[in-house]
Formats: structure tokens, sequence, C-alpha cells
């Protein structure tokens, strides 16, 4: 038996004012498409944005369907995009927030499964890491240089 150990480094940033000027543009054009989120069931709306290699930013959010499976997160909905309109065009940050009708959301707001699989595939193909801004709408926001880091054993297509 062997032990291994992993781990990654993330930075904290207590304000939104901490943030470089570039970051603070990415996530607020995720706050402004957390607001068109469509998320009658939850009240629970997320935004995302994806700031692509030629500086085009690509927006997403929740959408979801009373056949809850048939939704699609905020991050899914971005990546999507910016895969079908600029093809081949490096990701570089993705950016997630969110915020609810029923509490405030004062702690970052992570990706879920899903969505790490799909935006590691990405980061994969491109062999280029994909740096993660999360926040929720108030409170401290988490930079990650990649989304290996919160998907470390990511499935990928050498297993097919």
């Amino acid at each position: 038996m062997k032990k291994i150990k992993s781990t990654f480094e993330f930075l904290v940033f207590e304000s939104f004012e901490e943030l470089s000027m570039e970051d603070q543009k990415l996530m607020n054009s995720a706050i402004e498409a957390r607001k068109n989120a469509y998320a009658p069931y939850s009240n629970f709306k997320v935004g995302a944005a994806v700031l692509l290699d030629n500086n085009e930013v690509v927006i997403g959010n929740n959408q979801e369907n009373a056949s809850y499976p048939s939704g699609l997160c905020a991050e899914r909905v971005a990546v999507f995009q910016a895969g079908a309109k600029f093809p081949g065009i490096v990701i570089n940050k993705v950016a997630i927030t969110a915020t609810s009708e029923k509490y405030e959301v004062a702690k970052p707001a992570a990706p879920c499964g899903n969505c790490r699989q799909s935006m590691v595939e990405y980061e994969q193909k491109q062999k280029a890491p994909i740096e993660i801004l999360m926040m929720g709408e108030k409170g401290k926001i988490i930079k990650c240089n990649s989304i290996t880091d919160i998907l470390p054993f990511a499935f990928d297509n050498s297993f097919l």
C-alpha cells in the first residue's frame, strides 16, 4: 500500500475590490447574467461568465425545468456556448456567482459535479488550465488556478 496526499492552493479574497480589474469585470458579467436566470423552482439563480483567449466574454445562467434533469447549470450554458460560438479558442477563466430569493448567499458557490466534469474536459482538450472564480452574492471570493484543482480524479477519454 502507498499513501499519497493531494493538495492544491487557492486564493481567498475578502472583498470584490481585492480582485484585479480583469477579474472584477468578468465577475460583473456573471452577476449580470445571474439576473436573467430562469429558476422558478429552486429560486437559486446562478450566473457564469467565461473569458476567452481572444478577450471575448461569454455568459450563461441556470435554466431550470419542471422535469428537473432537463435543466442546465449556468457554468455549462456559458462553457458550451463559448465552445459553439468560438470553437478552438482557449478558455482562460470562468467566474461564477449565485443568489437566492430565500436567503442571502454569503459564501462562494462552487460548481456541481456535472459542471466540473464538463469544464475539465475543455481544460484537457485545450491543454491549458482554466482559472475559476467563485462567489455568492456577497462575501469572500475563491480563485483556483485550474478546474482540475477541484476535480483531481477527472474522467477523461483515456477510459473510453
